[in-house]
């Protein structure tokens, strides 16, 4: 008879780095299984990918025993480690922060592709780009002329906007300076 499953947890976690701490231990202790357990043999499966964030889905079943599946490694993470930066934009698609190569995007497409809800390479890197696009990266060849437009209009219409509040503050101050002539 199958054992019942209990709870699943998903966490990620940098691979070969897990320890029985925070915030590993925080999530995992009121579940009740052996904390160094875990580690270990997470630390044993993740030895060969040091340095990647993987994702980790642990079934939990009654009697406190557990089983665990690694995931591939975030689109996210993956678009920051071949564009090497540590960030994505804050502005989204309006400011562009790095470029990544079409063979890139589909190294990591075929690399994620496991785990996406896809079946061809190709819908992978449409995945993968939509991904990047949100993250300020612009393709070479698929979006970087789009996204240099939006990024050079997006910063139009902040020097724009700028202006418009200068204006206002100028404003704000004249009528303040002749509220303050006129009491006087």
């Amino acid at each position: 008879m199958a054992k019942e499953v209990v709870k699943k947890i998903k966490l990620q976690i940098e691979a070969g780095k897990a320890t029985p701490a925070p915030p590993v231990g925080t999530v995992l202790g009121p579940a009740g299984i052996n904390l160094q357990e875990f580690c270990t043999k997470y630390n044993d499966a993740t030895r060969d990918k040091m340095g990647d964030v993987l994702p980790v889905e642990i079934s939990i079943y009654e009697d406190r025993s557990f089983d665990f599946v690694i995931k591939t490694p975030p689109v996210s993470f993956l678009l920051k480690k071949y564009a090497k930066i540590n960030k994505g934009s804050v502005k989204g698609a309006h400011e562009i922060v790095a470029t990544l190569k079409q063979n890139q995007i589909r190294e990591i497409a075929e690399i994620k592709l496991p785990d996406l809800n896809c079946y061809t390479i190709e819908e992978a890197m449409k995945i993968v780009e939509g991904t990047a696009r949100n993250m300020g990266i612009a393709v070479e060849g698929v979006n970087d002329k789009e996204l240099e437009e939006e990024a050079h209009e997006a910063a139009l219409e902040e020097a724009r906007e700028e202006r418009e509040a200068a204006k206002e503050a100028a404003e704000t101050e004249a009528v303040e300076q002749e509220e303050t002539k006129s009491e006087e």
